[in-house]
């Protein structure tokens, strides 16, 4: 699947037009009575396929999964190396700056996944590491109302899901403080954010930075849970408080 992109917002891009292949897209469907469709943001390097086999074996029959896989680009933070990734990373930093158009690509690939889904389900984005920025950023452009390059964000979020991640580009929370209307989205959404205290990749500073900016920003619902000596990796406790979370928050019953 290819994503085309019109605008150059990359900052020094000189290109008119990038063409980004998406990989294989795989999806776990509902053993029970569909409910909720998440789609689910892997991280660096890795792809759709290992995160769908996990998410496959959590206790919750109502989640279909839609797991996606990155392009396949250089990615500055490697030294150039070529690997999946859902944007080009230099130095980690929540101030950027960050390849806006890689974002805009990747996020619009989300609502692409989920704007087929039937209008009774309720809709989520969840990833980690890299792809839990994604999903971050998809939050801020959902309480916006649109991208970055103004067209309108289509569909209706009702949770986010970051583990082990960071909010790219947090200098964006200021579109959403100078609207009210942004404002009003934003306490709508519950966010739940998860971060090991030994994470040596995305250190833990991250995650709480994010979770502070997202609530200065008006995001009434934030979670954020540390997990003493975790690094950079989830683990059966984390996993199980995603699953009470979205059971929770987005109301699935039986």
């Amino acid at each position: 699947m290819s994503y085309h992109n019109n605008n150059a917002m990359g900052s020094g891009s000189r290109a008119g037009r990038r063409t980004v292949e998406f990989g294989r897209t795989y999806v776990v469907r509902p053993k029970g009575r569909h409910q909720a469709t998440f789609v689910w943001l892997h991280g660096l390097g890795d792809n759709g396929s290992s995160w769908a086999q996990l998410l496959e074996t959590l206790p919750l029959p109502n989640v279909k999964w839609i797991c996606p896989t990155a392009p396949t680009r250089p990615v500055r933070l490697l030294g150039g190396f070529s690997c999946n990734a859902w944007f080009d990373a230099g130095e980690l930093s929540e101030d950027g700056p960050e390849d806006m158009e890689g974002l805009e690509a990747s996020a619009m690939h989300v609502v692409n996944l989920l704007s087929s889904e039937p209008a009774d389900v309720k809709l989520g984005i969840g990833g980690f590491s890299m792809g839990a920025a994604i999903a971050l950023y998809s939050t801020v452009c959902w309480a916006v109302g649109k991208f970055a390059n103004g067209t309108p964000y289509p569909i209706n979020l009702r949770g986010v899901i970051g583990l082990s991640g960071w909010l790219p580009c947090a200098r964006l929370r200021n579109r959403i403080e100078a609207s009210n209307d942004a404002t009003r989205r934003a306490a709508s959404l519950p966010v739940s954010l998860c971060h090991g205290t030994c994470d040596e990749i995305v250190p833990h500073i991250y995650g709480e930075k994010s979770s502070r900016y997202l609530s200065s920003a008006g995001f009434r619902y934030v979670s954020f849970k540390s997990y003493d000596g975790i690094g950079h990796y989830t683990v059966p406790r984390e996993m199980g408080d995603v699953c009470s979370w979205i059971a929770s928050w987005m109301g699935l019953e039986g």
